[in-house]
């Protein structure tokens, strides 16, 4: 049918079928669905056991982060699986922990700088601008120098790096390294054919030297640059007190530091295969070998006998700390501090964690090691703990090393 220039379409007829009977088809409906309903409530209730069910109403909490190593804790699977449980996602930005400490921080909840002296400074800035800021100190890790057993062997028959003994090793993974003596060798432009290196089935040419991070950027670069100037200080006092004093000791040691490799990248480039070409000695922290032996021995069943480590005679114990900048990053502070679980994973990724006045928590991380097949250090005790510089010397130390704008400090952070 057509009305004027348009056609008109008839609806469509739906044929209209009689009702089933009520009882039997409810009863159908029940039978069918009974079994795919009981497999959903199964599913629900081993999810909840878990942990890893959150109900529509449990809001999760997206924290933003930043740090640079420390950032290896919240990208572990188990600690963000513990996190979930107390419905708490982390979301890390990466940078150098100095740059933690003199970049714009509005947009995140808290930071984790690797070391004292970043910390401090956040603190200080924070602190002098009324603003936020909650420090929690969950674990340390000592810095060392990672190396190769070839390196090793070298620097020992050099008479500047002594075995350590070790349980559970046929061959040495640890070294004590008079570092008097090895900064005595970058001094003298010695190269590690010098040493004899040869001897060991290896070539190279190159002068001795740790390759750290950048200075200007990283907290284990700024820590060993004060290890550094702490050893070469001669009959200096043990740290500088005075500008002056700073300025002098960064021209001292400068020749002796040697920076380039970004942060994020130094310890990955250690494990690499190319690793032992492109920097065979390497700054870091002692948790990040630790947890990769550990994997290797869990993925290989043996341990990995070409990388060793080499403990400062000068010893640096890093304390990284958790700096909460409004109270959601609190919350999360105090789990670090407070939660079994967190600070057992903490553990298990090589720190050592610490008690509630400070002190490194018993011999947790020994009996981890050990359970897992990894010889722990036996460090020396008569090993010197040297005193990190006030943040104010530091930074000029840092700045005149590294050739990179001094942080402005204010008053409250110096």
């Amino acid at each position: 049918m057509v009305v004027g220039e348009r056609p008109v379409v008839e609806e469509p007829r739906l044929a209209v079928r009689g009702r089933a009977s009520g009882a039997w088809s409810r009863r159908g409906l029940l039978l069918f669905f009974l079994p795919a309903l009981a497999t959903v409530l199964t599913g629900l209730t081993v999810l909840a056991v878990s942990g890893n069910l959150l109900l529509p109403f449990e809001r999760v909490v997206v924290l933003e982060g930043k740090m640079a190593s420390k950032r290896d804790f919240f990208e572990d699977e188990e600690v963000q699986r513990i996190l979930m449980k107390h419905r708490i996602k982390v979301h890390i930005t990466s940078t150098g922990s100095r740059e933690v400490a003199l970049r714009d921080l509005a947009a995140f909840d808290f930071v984790f700088p690797s070391g004292q002296p970043a910390g401090d400074l956040i603190t200080g800035v924070r602190s002098a601008a009324g603003q936020y800021a909650k420090v929690q100190r969950p674990f340390v890790s000592p810095i060392v120098l990672a190396t190769y057993r070839q390196y090793a062997e070298t620097l020992h028959d050099a008479g500047i790096a002594t075995p350590l003994p070790a349980a559970g090793s046929d061959q040495p993974l640890y070294y004590s390294l008079d570092m008097q003596k090895f900064l005595e060798s970058i001094d003298r432009g010695r190269r590690w054919s010098d040493l004899g290196i040869d001897r060991h089935g290896i070539s190279n040419t190159n002068r001795v030297f740790a390759q750290s991070p950048d200075v200007c950027g990283s907290n284990s670069a700024g820590t060993y640059l004060a290890l550094v100037s702490y050893t070469w200080r001669g009959n200096g006092p043990d740290v500088p007190s005075t500008e002056q004093e700073a300025s002098s000791r960064a021209q001292s040691v400068k020749h002796l530091m040697e920076q380039g490799l970004p942060a994020a990248d130094v310890f990955k480039t250690y494990i690499s295969p190319e690793g032992k070409g492109i920097a065979p000695v390497v700054v870091a922290y002692e948790h990040q070998y630790l947890t990769y032996q550990v994997r290797y021995r869990a993925e290989s069943e043996r341990l990995d006998s070409e990388r060793v480590l080499l403990y400062p005679s000068t010893q640096f114990v890093t304390q990284p700390q958790f700096i909460a900048l409004n109270g959601e990053g609190d919350r999360l502070g105090e789990l670090m501090v407070s939660d079994r679980e967190l600070r057992r994973r903490a553990m298990e990724l090589g720190f050592r964690i610490l008690d509630p006045a400070g002190e490194v928590a018993g011999d947790q991380l020994s009996t981890f090691l050990t359970e897992r097949r990894v010889p722990v250090p036996a460090l020396r005790s008569n090993n010197t703990r040297s005193p990190m510089p006030r943040i104010r010397f530091l930074e000029q130390m840092i700045s005149a090393v590294g050739d990179c704008p001094p942080a402005q400090l204010p008053d409250a952070a110096q």
